[in-house]
């Protein structure tokens, strides 16, 4: 009769707890990102817990990425044995469903198989109980499927005798192993296992992980596989089930390849099974659904980070997606532009979005902005900055946004009511000081002023875009470098967007399609070192996302999109020294004069001599083709 007619054998039920796919998500998202190498992992069997009739239990938790010495002190001592795992957690369920099962399997058991025949498990028989797990996550709908493969490598022995009971007294002894060597009246560990004769009776205490009657763990088919590699001829297994002491028996085996060439081969690798069965009994992966379990919003969070994750994995490795999400992003204008920028700094990942406008929300906007509907324009229409941040929470519920109702003090405008502007103008300054990038989405071009000159005397990013009928601009504005002494920065920096009232743009480069727009400009400042002090780049991948331009205009009537660049005009009256160092220095009083005295500006920026030198030169031009004409005249 051979042994397995007459010893039953029980395979494993996995219990992997919530927290196993909590740390696995995780782990996928923020280091193993498209990495479908083995990991290693720890589970562990808890042999003193076992009510009657149970398999072996092995338990995985998140716990069990942390290593066996982690896992140790966090399970009850003396009561549990390890189990050493690889995990193999692929990036899609396509590539789940076609992994080879066999190869697998065959790779895992050989890997016990190679220990066996090193004889390194004699040191560490936890590895004869090593495991594989197959996984998929779908962290969008928090779907986690698994197989665990258990190896059980087959040999052949024969049945002598079943006794049920045994004969070693286990009164007051404790386990720490789950195999030992019975000599006399006392246990030795298995790392002796080699200096005993190998043609004489080996007893051995086999501390059992499952409480079925004249069955043992599955574990015990890998050990006598590992006994009968090595010659041994006849063993006594002792089998103790610690929880069950009347289920307790010993049997009597004899090794049919004894003295045998049955091992030579050193291809040979045993006959293998070991994936893991369904509750109904049938071969087939587990289906681990945690979306019901799991904070909507933090689901919402892990979704708008893998989609970035996703891109950044597949397309751009190098994109820093942190600088993105720490940016603090200031909207100024939460209309239509307004609107879909703020949708994609979320798309984006930006945590932080403030809005300013000082309008309500009117019967017209809902069509067109999609941050407002119909209720909004009820009873004289509510604030446009503070419904917009109130909406963009209900999109995505972490997104920390505010709205301000603020009327932007405005060039050619006089102050009517200082105290009020006043108090505007000190919210403004604020909020620019508390914000790293500032988007002008403002209706006017007058609105724009102030927050340009804001912008380069506090250093900050700013992204300018405006719509015409049939044409739009977007564009980044220069920045004055405080780590470069300021007078040196008089020209040969970017302009900003009322340099180019005054000089016209040269095209750069022409024909190209528009990939980026104001989000993706913004990005694209965050990724390179100089971010706001960046350069006109238009030779593509010199930054992570390709082109950095100054400008982008567009044309619709013929489908047209430029990429330009013009330096600052020395002359500006929104980012020349003279506006910066003087805003500088007077603050309100500067922007008050400026409001109030239209010819303020010209004159302090040096403007209005250069008009007045133009035109000298124009009436100097016209003298000289006076001249030209009456001496032609002489001539005829």
């Amino acid at each position: 009769m051979s042994e397995s007619e007459s010893l039953l054998y029980s395979p494993p039920v996995s219990y992997t707890d919530s927290s196993f796919f909590v740390e696995l998500s995780a782990l996928k998202l923020n280091i193993l990102k498209l990495d479908t190498s083995y990991q290693d992992i720890v589970g562990y069997y808890n042999f003193s817990a076992l009510g009657k009739d149970q398999p072996p239990s092995i338990n995985v938790s998140d716990k069990s990425f942390k290593g066996k010495t982690e896992l140790l002190r966090q399970i009850p001592q003396n009561s549990c044995f390890l189990s050493y795992g690889k995990l193999f957690n692929v990036n899609s369920i396509e590539e789940f469903k076609n992994v080879n099962k066999k190869d697998l399997l065959s790779e895992s058991a050989l890997l016990i198989w190679r220990m066996i025949q090193d004889k390194s498990f004699i040191n560490d028989p936890v590895v004869l109980s090593s495991f594989t797990l197959l996984s998929y996550s779908d962290l969008k709908k928090y779907k986690f499927y698994y197989w665990f493969a258990f190896p059980q490598l087959q040999s052949e022995w024969l049945h002598i005798s079943t006794i049920s009971s045994i004969s070693f007294n286990i009164e007051g002894e404790t386990f720490n192993q789950q195999f030992y060597i019975i000599s006399g009246n006392k246990l030795v560990t298995l790392s002796e296992l080699f200096n005993y004769e190998k043609d004489h009776l080996l007893k051995i205490l086999f501390i059992d992980t499952c409480s079925y009657a004249n069955t043992a763990s599955y574990i015990l088919r890998n050990f006598l596989t590992a006994l009968a590699y090595h010659n041994f001829h006849n063993v006594e297994i002792q089998v103790v089930k610690v929880t069950q002491p009347k289920l307790n028996f010993t049997i009597v085996l004899e090794n049919v390849n004894y003295n045998t060439d049955f091992y030579s081969d050193p291809s040979y690798l045993p006959p293998v099974s070991g994936w893991e069965k369904t509750s109904q009994g049938k071969l087939g992966p587990k289906l681990a659904n945690l979306s019901s379990l799991i904070d909507p919003i933090q689901l919402a969070d892990q979704a708008v980070d893998l989609n970035l994750k996703l891109m950044k994995w597949r397309l751009a490795p190098k994109l820093d997606l942190k600088k993105i999400k720490d940016s603090k992003v200031l909207i100024l204008g939460s209309g239509t532009l307004g609107s879909y920028t703020a949708r994609c700094l979320l798309a984006w990942g930006v945590r932080k979005i403030t809005f300013v406008d000082n309008g309500k929300v009117s019967f017209s906007n809902p069509v067109r902005q999609p941050l407002f509907n119909y209720d909004d324009c009820l009873n004289g229409g509510s604030s446009k900055a503070e419904t917009a941040a109130n909406n963009l929470k209900k999109i995505f519920p972490l997104v920390d946004a505010n709205g301000y109702s603020i009327e932007v003090p405005m060039i050619g405008h006089p102050i009517k009511d200082e105290l009020k502007e006043f108090k505007d103008y000190e919210a403004l300054v604020k909020l620019f000081d508390e914000h790293d990038a500032i988007f002008l989405l403002l209706d006017s071009r007058e609105a724009r002023w102030l927050p340009t000159v804001l912008g380069n005397a506090m250093n900050k990013i700013v992204i300018n875009a405006a719509l015409g009928f049939e044409s739009y601009l977007v564009m980044r504005h220069g920045c004055i470098n405080p780590d470069i002494p300021i007078d040196d920065q008089e020209s040969d920096r970017l302009g900003c967007y009322f340099c180019n009232d005054i000089v016209a743009p040269t095209d750069s480069t022409t024909d190209r399609t528009l990939d980026q727009m104001s989000t993706e400009l913004f990005v694209s400042i965050l990724q390179t070192p100089e971010k706001q002090y960046s350069k006109h780049i238009v030779i593509d991948r010199s930054n992570i996302l390709g082109s950095l331009p100054h400008q982008l205009r567009g044309f619709l009537h013929n489908f047209e999109l430029f990429k330009l660049s013009s330096n600052n005009f020395k002359f500006c009256t929104g980012c020349s020294l003279a506006v910066v160092n003087q805003f500088k220095k007077d603050g309100w009083e500067f922007v008050k004069r400026s409001l109030n005295d239209t010819t303020y500006l010209e004159n302090l920026t040096g403007l209005k001599k250069f008009h007045e030198d133009a035109e000298k030169a124009a009436l100097m031009m016209e003298d000289l083709d006076d001249e030209f004409d009456e001496i032609d005249e002489g001539i005829l």
